[in-house]
């Protein structure tokens, strides 16, 4: 980027923050250090909410200290790789406080992964060390471990450190504890010697190898550093203030980078408390925000439809939320407001990406994101003081502001670069900025506005289509629920569109009056001349629609 031309370097989004937004951060140089000095600052204060469990600061720095001194104890060192497959439990934060206080880098691995994909990142990260749930464990990482580069295996019972047993989500059976593991509790309580100097990470080192979600492609690990988790979650909590020692719900699964930085970490940067409830389910995310009272919240916007369709859910629930934010999924307008008009909270947008460490571009307190009277887009936002987001074209040259292109971002958060994959990280970062494979434009006032994919774009008889406009015009239709729009072929057309949808609870439509409520809202080549009725679309654990499942059905 050359800043005398660029019409993006001028960052015309600065406007749009307030003085206090504008201003310089200064985080901590990781995670474990923010942790330290809430400690330090509240030691009783309780850190983590696990149904009716609670772990103080004081108690969760002496158990992850136990947790580092076994590592260290089995041979994990400063660099190692720890691979961690656990769901929302206080259990996740101490093997993840545990590992980095060892020194090592930590892998989070998606639950619902199968054995051959979790091969492939143990594999592809050298993981010497996993932690898992000793049902998954028993059930099939056994075997995939066995193959694998790792030598020491932790496993938990995620029923532990609380005593409710919600059966919605816990209603599983207690194991006993694998022979060929040791149990992440007792060993956390065993009270290990925390190792001792010189495994203290930096600012620089590497804190998380994320797998991409593979929407795409084969996951690729992006190296978040510890520099980009701390700058994202001080700008978070700068950036949508809440008083410290606030509760904030994971909403998002703490192994996907949005959990992990805008919950876990801004949570701790805080000294708040983290309500976990182990895996998304409307009733028990309703009945947590009940009972703990939680000020800032983040999640897809897929977990928001499932709230607001929920029989029980009343503005009641979300009285005590100061900031709601939507990441992970695209957030249609017509959710954001049929969620205001029923319960009281507006949902902040914002954008992020595994690469970027979560957010880059989010909406502001005091602000609303503004609708693109053309496409029907809502805004993801803007980006904050030290960000640069540009537009470009095929050939990478800037477009003006107005013109779809390619996103990019360059920024502090921004990763720099793929694990072992050196020409993945040339085409992907060319001179540290990321080419997010994302299209999107950009107005004159700084608001960034996301279309889509590149490459979920459609083409019927010529003409360019994108997937999230006809989405965005099939969640205005009261029955809709959830909805996904893509290409298949077609001998006449070469593609059409084809639209799966889900309905809301108690709702009926059929696919015929959904084609015809788009034809009435869109050009004849957008409109879905075909439309399937699902029970549920295929997810991620994340929350984001796998529009590639549908296209490419097994």
């Amino acid at each position: 980027m050359n800043p005398t031309t660029s019409v993006y370097a001028a960052k015309p989004w600065l406007a749009q923050l307030s003085e206090a937004q504008r201003a310089p951060v200064r985080p901590a140089a990781t995670l474990v250090h923010a942790f330290r000095a809430a400690v330090a600052r509240a030691p009783e204060h309780p850190a983590l909410a696990y149904f009716d469990g609670r772990l103080t600061y004081r108690e969760t720095d002496a158990l992850s200290d136990s947790m580092a001194g076994y590592l260290a104890s089995r041979g994990v060192g400063r660099g190692d790789r720890v691979a961690l497959m656990l769901q929302n439990s206080p259990h996740f934060v101490l093997a993840l406080l545990g590992a980095w206080k060892a020194g090592a880098t930590v892998v989070p691995l998606n639950p619902m992964y199968k054995s051959a994909e979790v091969a492939h990142v143990l594999d592809d990260s050298g993981a010497s060390a996993l932690i898992c749930s000793d049902r998954a464990w028993e059930g099939y990482l056994r075997e995939t471990a066995a193959g694998s580069p790792v030598r020491v295996a932790l496993t938990a019972c995620e029923k532990d450190l609380q005593t409710r047993d919600d059966p919605r989500v816990l209603g599983f059976d207690r194991l006993p504890v694998p022979a060929d593991t040791d149990d992440l509790v007792a060993v956390a309580r065993a009270r290990h010697a925390a190792p001792g100097p010189g495994r203290d990470l930096t600012a620089t080192d590497v804190a998380l190898i994320s797998y991409t979600s593979g929407t795409s492609g084969t996951p690729k690990g992006a190296m978040n550093l510890h520099r980009g988790i701390m700058y994202n979650a001080e700008r978070q909590r700068t950036g949508h203030p809440v008083p410290e020692g606030a509760s904030y719900f994971a909403l998002a699964p703490l192994f996907h980078i949005t959990g992990m930085v805008c919950e876990l970490a801004a949570c701790v940067a805080n000294a708040g408390t983290l309500v976990l409830a182990y895996r998304f389910d409307a009733g028990v995310v309703l009945d947590a925000f009940a009972e703990h009272r939680p000020a800032y919240t983040v999640g897809p916007s897929t977990a928001f439809m499932a709230l607001a369709a929920h029989p029980a859910a009343t503005p009641g629930h979300f009285a005590s939320f100061q900031v709601i934010s939507s990441g992970g999924a695209p957030l249609p307008p017509a959710l954001v407001e049929r969620f205001r008009a029923g319960f009281g909270p507006y949902i902040r947008n914002g954008y992020g990406l595994t690469e970027c460490t979560a957010p880059c571009a989010a909406v502001p307190p005091g602000k609303e994101a503004p609708v693109d009277p053309v496409s029907g887009t809502l805004s993801v936002g803007v980006p904050g003081p030290e960000t640069v987001v540009r537009i470009l074209d095929e050939n990478g040259e800037e477009v003006p502001f107005g013109e779809q292109g390619e996103i990019a971002v360059r920024g502090p958060q921004v990763v720099p670069g793929y694990w072992r994959l050196p020409e993945a990280t040339a085409e992907g970062f060319p001179d540290g900025e990321l080419r997010t494979g994302d299209i999107g434009f950009m107005d004159p006032d700084g608001w960034l506005y996301v279309v889509d994919r590149k490459k979920d774009m459609i083409n019927a008889s010529g003409f360019k289509v994108w997937p999230r406009e006809v989405e965005d015009v099939l969640y205005t239709h009261p029955a809709v629920r959830e909805a996904a729009v893509v290409g298949v072929p077609d001998a006449y057309r070469g593609e059409t569109v084809k639209a799966y949808v889900s309905l809301r609870p108690g709702a009926s439509a059929g696919a015929a009056e959904l084609s015809a409520y788009c034809e009435q809202r869109l050009a004849a080549y957008k409109y879905p001349r075909e439309v399937e009725i699902l029970p549920e679309l295929p997810k991620t654990t994340s929350g984001k629609i796998l529009r590639r499942e549908l296209r490419y059905p097994a």
